[in-house]
């Protein structure tokens, strides 16, 4: 796994009932361009699934593949084990608050990616340790040759898991408010507060950990 496999060749993910929203369908995509947009500009990812009988939903780290997603969990989760396990993953990036002159108007701009499917355990090691490697960088591009790799415990403690997209949408609402014509007049302030998610300076560890310089990769990430 050294970067992103080649893509299906047609344009859009297929529709399916649970791809196909009940209310404001004009704001879904099936584009697999703007899917694989969202989603290569995160990291973290909530994982909805049924445990003993209860719905769970983990955050957790990811990384695409191609037309895979591969996700990083402990074992220590029993259903993380399983081999093969349905569930439905979301992204979504908050990108303004939308305030309305009324309260039933107010909304959010975002970006999001819903995925339904069976996450299926890796268990071949090499693949396992790749995907590992995309999932760090992922977070932070070049950090997996610049630590040290998992030693064989630490793998064992390690779930991994790879999601085919393959019942795939996204979901997008950008611009102002929408008000009520007899809603103009109203004193209220109107309008859309952007919201972005920005690295900071770097802070390295303190106690007993040795001193190195700032690798390049960081100071770009932070700007």
């Amino acid at each position: 796994m050294t970067g992103h496999t080649p893509t299906d060749p047609t344009e859009e993910y297929a529709r399916t009932a649970r791809t196909t929203p009940t209310r404001a369908r004009e704001r879904v995509s099936y584009d697999r361009e703007s899917v694989h947009a969202i989603l290569d500009a995160a990291f973290l990812c909530h994982l909805g699934f049924v445990a003993d009988g209860r719905p769970v939903v983990l955050p957790t780290l990811y990384a695409r593949d191609g037309e895979r997603l591969y996700l990083h969990g402990s074992t220590g989760a029993r259903a993380l084990r399983r081999d093969a396990l349905p569930v439905c993953l979301t992204v979504t990036h908050l990108d303004g608050l939308v305030l309305a002159k009324s309260a039933f108007h107010h909304s959010i701009n975002y970006r999001s990616v819903v995925v339904h499917g069976t996450a299926r355990r890796v268990t071949d090691e090499a693949r396992a340790r790749a995907a590992l490697d995309a999932v760090v960088d992922a977070v932070a591009a070049g950090r997996s040759a610049d630590c040290r790799p998992a030693d064989a415990r630490e793998l064992a403690a390690t779930a991994v898991l790879e999601l085919e997209l393959a019942e795939v949408s996204a979901k997008v609402r950008a611009g102002g408010p929408n008000e009520e014509p007899e809603d103009l007049g109203l004193p209220h302030w109107s309008g859309v507060v952007p919201l972005r998610t920005v690295a900071g300076v770097p802070e390295p560890a303190g106690g007993e950990a040795a001193p190195a310089e700032l690798p390049s990769y960081l100071r770009e990430l932070a700007g």
